[in-house]
């Protein structure tokens, strides 16, 4: 057995089950144990983390984790270090885009500092310009919008683009397509295939994990179900309000500072809505997730 103790290598965790960390560096995997010394201040490894490794074999691909680099952003579920964006997924129909739901994974991603794309898929389900002025909505918030279809392969080199040398997690309701955009993304790219199973030789694993997928293209994809809860009751109805982007320019600007833009007098959001710089639909938005956090404080305080 070739021993190398000495030599340490930058890698990217791919996934980690049972303790085993299966960490990725150049064209090789390392199945690696994580430093005592992490237990001790309490520090998981996560997909995701740049890290580095000391070898122990290099013949049979085993190695430590010495060192977890600086996360740039850690997030709890998924599981998931250094993600850099969110792919937002909708169709556009069959079944029709619920933008209540939208608008709340999009506040979520800027509640946790992650750069959110919209992708609307079956785009060929639409007639000419039906749904120009709902891209424009999204737009004029300051997001990405990709409009694409997999049945025509529309937009399917833009989503490539967007992706490329990027760690991307994938959100949406079931039925939109976000499996298929992948498969026109890689084609033969199959999530929750176990793509490490050639290398995980310690039998079958049915636990779900968060497991990073490389695309031949550049990039990686988280392979996981997105975000698992959807509960915005966590958040401070003081921060609400700077989880929309379009209501930045005008949140400072209103007469009173506590300002929630509901119906306070000398309120710039509202005066923004009024002219058109604000979509009414994007503050009907605002206004449901007020009143649902403001209705579970009340809850909790009785």
């Amino acid at each position: 057995m070739q021993e190398q103790q000495n030599e340490m290598l930058k890698g990217i965790i791919l996934k980690g089950i049972g303790g085993f960390y299966y960490v990725k560096h150049e064209d090789s995997i390392y199945e690696c144990k994580a430093r005592g010394i992490f237990k001790k201040r309490k520090i998981t490894p996560l997909v995701g983390d740049r890290v580095s490794i000391s070898i122990q074999s290099e013949d049979e691909k085993l190695g430590v984790i010495e060192e977890i680099h600086p996360r740039k952003l850690e997030m709890i579920r998924p599981s998931v270090a250094n993600v850099d964006q969110a792919v937002i997924v909708f169709s556009v129909k069959s079944p029709d885009p619920n933008i209540n739901l939208m608008d709340k994974l999009l506040a979520m991603c800027e509640y946790m500092g992650l750069n959110a794309v919209l992708c609307f898929n079956k785009f060929d389900l639409l007639k000419d310009d039906e749904f120009d002025h709902f891209y424009s909505m999204y737009e004029n918030a300051g997001y990405k919008v990709l409009k694409t279809s997999t049945k025509i392969n529309h937009g399917v080199d833009d989503l490539i683009t967007v992706l490329k040398d990027k760690i991307s997690v994938f959100a949406g309701p079931s039925g939109v397509g976000k499996s298929s955009l992948l498969n026109n993304v890689q084609p033969g790219l199959k999530l929750k295939t176990g793509a490490l199973s050639d290398k995980i030789k310690r039998g079958k694993h049915t636990t779900r994990h968060s497991e990073l997928i490389e695309l031949a293209t550049g990039g990686w994809v988280v392979d996981t179900p997105g975000f698992t809860s959807l509960d915005i009751n966590y958040i401070e109805l003081a921060e609400l309000d700077t989880l929309f982007r379009e209501f930045r320019d005008f949140n400072n600007q209103c007469r009173f500072n506590n300002c929630m833009h509901i119906s306070e007098p000398g309120c710039a959001v509202i005066e923004a809505l009024d002219e058109g710089d604000i979509h009414p639909s994007r503050y009907e938005s605002y206004k449901y997730f007020y009143n649902q956090i403001t209705e579970h404080r009340r809850y909790k305080s009785w």
